[in-house]
């Protein structure tokens, strides 16, 4: 209801200002305890997945929080899980502003930020100074100056650094925004980065005596067979986890819209029926040996109990927090224990 009334001053800033302002203000709350008396009561729903036990399936996805600054007030507003990042080894300003762009009729937005953070060393600085003690995922990526051909020893570094500190890392190869970056979707490379990660996975585990879950972030915008070789690494080399998916190149529904044609990643609810597509397909290939989160276009509980049918064991949100405020939280945690098929 709060947040109903901030929006439109809040949606007459510019967006990236708009968001560092809400970002502020919900730290201020938190800071003096009234985040979590303002948040909206979110139903206790838990669900088991990667090994790991979360009160509710609703998770915040990576993008919201990039350098882990805001771990504390995002944890009070009732998220079964928090994924901060992407990190990258070393600190980068991403892409020129303006870079974030709402689409508002279609409740919608375009970003082409480029993994714009803070880097290694303060963002574990930061995720240190955290006192939020729920499940935390790390999403890692590479440096956009860093060749396609030495992905691999960005991501080794990220995982290294993060381990630790980490519920489960998730493996970022669908930005659209790091040139190249989404060439590691395909078979081979795919392949090669995912079997450098598992067997860097099984020494981490060995030195720090727990084995941390290891999830892959996926585009939308891939075709079958694509999604099928995909489901085959993750099968062959272990991972825990599938997130489909992250923002679409695609501008079905948007077209004509002031702003559709910025370039960047589309997200929220056009991107709906895409991004459970892929999903679907990642079901069927996989046939529950791991476990989906359906992620890209959830704006009301109905859209998230709509990925668990297809598939999901837990879900994430974004855009549709920019356009509904926390109460799209405790909606999405309803709906999802109500469509959960059988124990969770």
């Amino acid at each position: 209801m709060l947040y109903a009334l901030a929006r439109p001053l809040l949606f007459a800033l510019d967006p990236e200002t708009a968001h560092r302002v809400t970002l502020g203000l919900a730290d201020a709350a938190q800071a003096v305890r009234l985040l979590g008396l303002l948040a909206p009561r979110v139903p206790a729903a838990p669900v088991r997945a990667m090994g790991l036990e979360f009160p509710n399936p609703v998770g915040l996805a990576a993008g919201l929080d990039k350098n882990a600054e805001h771990i504390d007030a995002l944890g009070a507003l009732g998220f079964g899980f928090i994924e901060v990042g992407t990190v990258t080894p070393r600190p980068q300003p991403g892409n020129p502003r303006p870079r974030l762009f709402r689409l508002v009729e279609a409740q919608a937005l375009i970003n082409r930020f480029g993994f714009n953070n803070v880097g290694l060393d303060a963002f574990m600085a930061n995720v240190a100074r955290a006192r939020w003690r729920g499940v935390l995922g790390i999403n890692i990526g590479k440096n956009f100056d860093t060749p396609v051909e030495r992905a691999a020893d960005d991501y080794l570094t990220c995982l290294e650094r993060v381990y630790a500190a980490a519920s489960y890392v998730t493996v970022n190869v669908s930005s659209p925004n790091t040139r190249g970056l989404r060439t590691l979707q395909e078979s081979e490379p795919l392949d090669a980065l995912l079997a450098r990660l598992a067997e860097a996975r099984e020494r981490l585990a060995d030195r720090h005596g727990r084995r941390v879950p290891l999830a892959l972030k996926v585009a939308p915008d891939l075709d079958a067979g694509q999604l099928r070789g995909i489901a085959a690494a993750v099968r062959a080399h272990r991972f825990d986890a599938v997130i489909a998916t992250n923002t679409s190149l695609a501008r079905e529904g948007v077209e004509g819209l002031p702003q559709a044609g910025e370039a960047g990643g589309l997200s929220g609810a056009p991107i709906r029926a895409r991004a459970t597509r892929a999903l679907a397909l990642l079901a069927a290939e996989l046939g529950g040996e791991v476990p989906l989160v359906g992620a890209g276009g959830i704006m009301s509980g109905a859209d998230a109990a709509d990925k668990v049918a297809h598939g999901a064991k837990l879900v994430q949100l974004y855009t549709g927090l920019i356009y509904r405020g926390p109460e799209l939280i405790a909606e999405c945690a309803a709906a999802c224990l109500r469509a959960a098929p059988g124990p969770r």
